[in-house]
């Protein structure tokens, strides 16, 4: 996985808690500090609806996915390009990314 050889310590729910619900997911990137990278939409309603903590910071990417290597790499460049994630619900797009704190 391209996170992992870029040095990022990575929890794959599809690896290690597959078909888990959302709230699930959360909650376990919560308890174990971590940032939750996301191509669902739903987890903003989660945090910001329903009120659940994610105090760690989301990134959702909505970029293209034109094959799993230029998504990954493109991936890998984007969480590289800032240090501010934590705290933030973030949205990466093609061109842009925007930060709305979780607090």
């Amino acid at each position: 996985m391209a996170l992992r050889q870029a040095g990022h310590d990575v929890l794959w729910v599809r690896e290690a808690a597959p078909g888990s619900p959302d709230s699930v997911i959360l909650a376990r990137a919560q308890a174990e500090e971590r940032l939750l990278l996301t191509f669902d939409k739903d987890f903003g309603d989660l945090v910001f609806h329903q009120g659940l903590a994610a105090s760690h910071g989301i990134v959702l990417f909505r970029i293209l996915q034109p094959s799993a290597p230029i998504l990954a790499q493109r991936v890998v460049a984007i969480l590289g390009s800032r240090n501010d994630w934590h705290g933030q619900y973030s949205v990466a797009e093609e061109h842009s990314i925007r930060m709305r704190p979780l607090a």
